[in-house]
Order: structure tokens, then sequence, then C-alpha cells
């Protein structure tokens, strides 16, 4: 460590070099990881505040909710408990007069089901009536306000805005709280169609019958359009990070060793072993790896203050965590390679040089 800590202080400037691009990289890690995580909360907001473990939708519509329809058919061997609540689901084009358009995901419920009694408002309160909405707080940030009327689609009935909801977002879109008759209106499907889907927070719910067909939460969440691909894309992203980021440290540190090859020939002559110019290189690494992460981290925090709240990231301690170990693992897999050429140090024809 004494050896390290000395040879930053003399070569300030190169090791500085070093500390920057792995400033870089973990910013870079930290920024792409948080960005993955907003990203998939937005897919799964809702389903997660709804504590979801199964779902029932119509065997033929792809494990996709908003092409799904059940009919009176297919809930008459429904059981419904406490514990399982019917969903409409259908996208729609919300407008407001001075309004932007918004893109969102009409979602129909029961007032007597606890999807209804089990919502967050941030501001306002729950919609007493077909002719109120509870929308996600992206509509209070697109400039919408409470007491607001919408219309939906190419509808002329008009909806006010009597509350706003946390965390009501799936598939990347702020969710427009309505009663299922509503979405029956809006969607225009087949006569007798009840729900798009029956959510349960029972893992060990089942509906089979007809045209049902039950799903566990993770795998319908692995068919929302867009999650696992979007997913896999930021984990490669991730990935290949780390690996240049382990290529970048063992490339620096073999150049440095190679310099130092007369300064290391030169301690082992005078007794110095080569486990304690290991430990060294090892302890060097370690540090410069540290307070570039630390950098980032200060650098990310904040990024994640001065970012609008209209940006999907999300900087959780799982990622400051999982991300700081890895560079740390990178870090020190990188100060390995160069170990060999430190153990092959012949002192006496170094010196003769």
């Amino acid at each position: 460590m004494f050896l390290a800590i000395k040879e930053i202080k003399r070569e300030k400037l190169r090791y500085s070099l070093i500390i920057l691009m792995i400033f870089l990289i973990s910013y870079l890690i930290f920024i792409l990881s948080s960005l993955a995580v907003g990203l998939a909360s937005q897919n799964t907001q809702a389903l997660e505040s709804w504590d979801i473990r199964q779902v029932v939708l119509n065997k033929n519509a792809n494990v996709n909710m908003s092409q799904s329809v059940l009919n009176g058919t297919d809930l008459k061997h429904a059981n419904l408990t406490k514990d399982e609540a019917l969903l409409g689901q259908t996208p729609v084009v919300a407008k407001s007069k001075n309004r932007p358009q918004v893109s969102a995901q009409l979602i129909g419920i029961k007032k007597a089901q606890f999807i209804y009694q089990d919502q967050e408002i941030i501001t306002g309160r729950k919609a007493n009536n077909s002719s109120e909405v509870v929308v996600d707080q992206a509509f209070k940030v697109k400039g919408y306000q409470l007491g607001d009327y919408l219309q939906l689609n190419n509808s002329k009935k008009k909806y006010q805005i009597v509350g706003f909801a946390k965390d009501a977002k799936i598939n990347i879109a702020p969710i427009i709280f309505g009663t299922l008759a509503t979405w029956k209106t809006l969607r225009q499907g087949m006569p007798n169609m009840q729900a798009s889907a029956i959510m349960s927070r029972r893992a060990d719910y089942r509906n089979n019958h007809g045209n049902n067909q039950t799903y566990t939460i993770k795998y319908f969440i692995n068919k929302l359009p867009g999650y696992t691909a979007q997913n896999m894309t930021f984990q490669l992203m991730i990935s290949f990070l780390f690996v240049i980021s382990l290529i970048i440290i063992a490339v620096f540190l073999y150049i440095l060793t190679m310099q130092k090859m007369h300064n290391f020939a030169v301690m082992r002559a005078q007794g110095i072993p080569s486990a304690t110019l290991i430990k060294a290189t090892i302890s060097q690494a370690l540090m410069l790896v540290i307070i570039g992460v630390i950098l980032g981290l200060l650098a990310m925090t904040l990024t994640a203050k001065l970012l609008p709240a209209a940006v999907p990231m999300s900087f959780t301690p799982e990622i400051v965590l999982s991300g700081t170990i890895g560079m740390m693992i990178t870090g020190l897999i990188g100060s390995l390679i160069p170990i060999r050429s430190i153990l092959k140090v012949n002192p006496v024809k170094a010196i003769g040089e």
C-alpha cells in the first residue's frame, strides 16, 4: 500500500488520466443501469403496486392484456375473492383544451375490488362515478390539473380528473383509471364482454376454464411488448462497459509495469519479495478504481437530482452496490494480468542492463 500511494503521488498526471477513464466508465454504467431500471419499472409499476401474483387472460390474446377479452361465460367459474379483481385495458389518446395530447392506457376497474381500494392518491381523491377519472402523475408533469376534463380517442364524452395516482404506469404509458363501463364503451368489442383480465394476489389462483388461461406474473411481465428485448439490450451494453474497463485497467497497469521493470529488479535485488510488489500493484489498481467509482457516484447523484421528472431514471441502492462491486472485481482482475511479468523479473540481468 505504501509503495502504491508513493507512486501515485509522484506520477499525478499519469494516474489522473487512469482515474478519469475509470470515472467516465463507472458514470456511464450507473447512468445506463438507472435508465434500464427506470424504463423496466415503467412497464410494471402498476402491477407491482397491486402486488399481482397471477393473471388470467383470453388464451387467444397472445399474453397481451389490451388484446384480451373475457365474456360472461369466461367468468362463470372465476371464483373471485377479495384478492381478485376484474380489469379492462385499452390504449387511448387523452385530449384536453390547452393541454398536450397524451398517449395512455385506460384501465377500467370496479370500486368494490382491491385495485380501486388500494389506489395511492398523491393529490385529489378517488373517482366516484363513471364521469370521473384518476390519472398517473405523468399527466401533472404535462401540465394537467385537478378539475381538467379529458376526451378519450374520438369519444365526445368528457371525464373529469379528480386525482393523481402514484406509480400508475404500464407498458411505459401512464394509466387513466376509469370504470369497466367506460372501458366497454371505448373498447367497442364483442358483445357480453366483461373484462380484459382477472388479476389475483394469490399465487395458487387458477382459472383455465373455456377460453381462459392463467399466467404467473413473471411470465406475463416478460411477455410485455419490448420488455425483454429492452432489458437484454441494456444488460449487453453494461456488460461491454465492464469488459472495456477491464481492458483499460489491464493495459494501463501492464504498460506501467513494463516501464517499472528496472525499478522492480532493483527492489528485488535489495531483498524485497515478489509478494510485496504484487500487493503494491493490486493495491494501486483498487485505489484507482475506488477513487474513480466514488467520483462516478458523486456525478451520478448530481445528475439524478438535475434531470427532469420526465426522464425514466431510477438510481437505486442496488445499482450503487452492484456497480461498485462490479468495478472492484474488474479492477482486481485487471491488476492480476501484469503479475506474471513481476514474477519473472531477473534482478541480476535487469541491473546489469
